[in-house]
């Protein structure tokens, strides 16, 4: 868990909460793996720290739904499920389209630059194929769209889905297979929002979470008839 040790935001903050970011960010990279067991007593050596940090985190992380308490077993790293995708992504398809719309009205010539870089970023990262730094191109992307929407009560909504989404997004980009397509996806939003164009840059957001969802439905499918095996 280098977070702990490297992440100079966390000088600032309270133990608990350094504790709690580490352990979220862990969960969310996939470094605490889905159904892993979180011990307590592991935890605290790991982190040089004593357990009542842990136990107040891991009860923040059941809040959050990256955790789960399970009888007489404890706590563990939630399961990525079909539910819980739709749930999230469902909301992200309506609010991702208001940015975009908002953004084709309001991005600045300076941002349309930013998201034309961010794009071929992605792409970049995509032929050094890390997933972690896919993903994040992938975030860094959305991200510019929803500053250059210029409205800041939608940037805190979706920020705060975005980050229940990642290990979601980490599942889709590990499959190099959707390379291409999400490339062709990014670019013709650009150019839609480029064109100030509301209806295809809308249209093309939504198109572009439909298929992250089909393609970790089809994943997590997949894993569950593997278990049954």
């Amino acid at each position: 868990m280098k977070e702990f040790e490297a992440n100079n935001e966390n000088d600032y903050l309270p133990l608990r909460d350094v504790v709690f970011n580490t352990l979220r960010t862990s969960i969310l990279t996939g470094e605490l793996k889905p159904g892993e067991r979180l011990m307590e007593i592991h935890l605290a050596d790991k982190l040089g720290v004593s357990r009542t940090p842990i136990r107040e985190a891991i009860r923040k992380l059941e809040l959050e739904g990256l955790v789960t308490m399970i009888p007489r077993r404890g706590a563990e790293v939630a399961q990525i499920t079909e539910k819980n995708l739709r749930d999230v992504l469902e909301v992200r398809r309506a609010l991702d389209a208001l940015a975009v719309e908002l953004a084709c009205e309001r991005i600045t010539e300076d941002e349309l630059a930013e998201l034309k870089k961010a794009c071929e970023n992605f792409e970049l990262e995509t032929k050094r194929g890390n997933a972690n730094q896919v993903a994040q191109a992938d975030v860094e992307l959305h991200d510019i769209i929803l500053k250059a929407s210029g409205n800041e009560r939608l940037m805190q909504m979706i920020s705060k889905l975005s980050q229940q989404m990642y290990r979601y997004r980490l599942e889709y980009v590990k499959d190099e297979a959707n390379y291409e397509r999400l490339i062709a996806e990014h670019r013709v939003i650009y150019e839609a929002i480029r064109d100030r164009d509301r209806q295809t840059g809308a249209e093309a957001i939504k198109n572009h979470i439909d298929n992250q969802e089909k393609a970790v439905i089809r994943m997590i499918t997949s894993a569950s008839e593997k278990t049954k095996r």
